[in-house]
């Protein structure tokens, strides 16, 4: 079932507006909230944007030829996590990775939401090109939160060939 819905699963760049559900919405931060976190702190947040006017500008956010890529859409989940608590103890970072495994936290909750979304037949794309600054101001997102990705959420217009991978050989080594 994993198996498939991960081969399933595409990075969609034309949605057909058709709507997501409040309630499928939040099935997908449920599913994501059993991700395993760091000392099972939890320190991710999802930021969803479904109202019309704020999606367009929150998409007026993003950078390159990501707000086209985002039309129909019929949300935008701004994903951040709380900076300075996984990693950290007392405030002093626990090693190298500090904030580092905030978000390796949060894309881990990222990687358990875009499968829920594949399960539900709901389309994704996982966006990095964006102003943080100007999503920060327009969602009113708190500032002890490192503002991720946005992922937007739609129904896609076509369906998208599987893209290829590097032969397991290239990226896997047994010691």
């Amino acid at each position: 079932m994993l198996t498939t819905l991960a081969l399933h699963r595409r990075s969609i760049r034309r949605y057909n507006g058709q709507p997501v559900s409040r309630a499928e919405l939040e099935t997908l931060v449920r599913l994501a909230q059993e991700a395993p976190s760091w000392k099972n702190q939890q320190t991710s947040r999802y930021h969803i944007v479904t109202t019309p006017s704020l999606l367009d500008a929150a998409r007026a956010c993003l950078g390159g030829t990501n707000p086209q890529k985002t039309e129909g859409a019929a949300a935008l989940i701004v994903t951040s996590f709380k900076h300075d608590i996984v990693g950290h103890t007392h405030g002093q970072p626990d090693n190298e990775g500090g904030n580092g495994w905030g978000w390796y936290d949060l894309g881990l909750q990222s990687a358990y939401l875009l499968l829920q979304a594949a399960e539900l037949d709901i389309d994704t794309l996982v966006i990095g090109i964006r102003s943080a600054q100007q999503l920060r101001q327009l969602l009113n997102i708190p500032d002890d939160e490192t503002i991720g990705a946005v992922i937007a959420v739609g129904h896609r217009t076509e369906d998208v060939p599987r893209p290829p991978r590097k032969p397991l050989e290239d990226i896997l080594r047994f010691l």
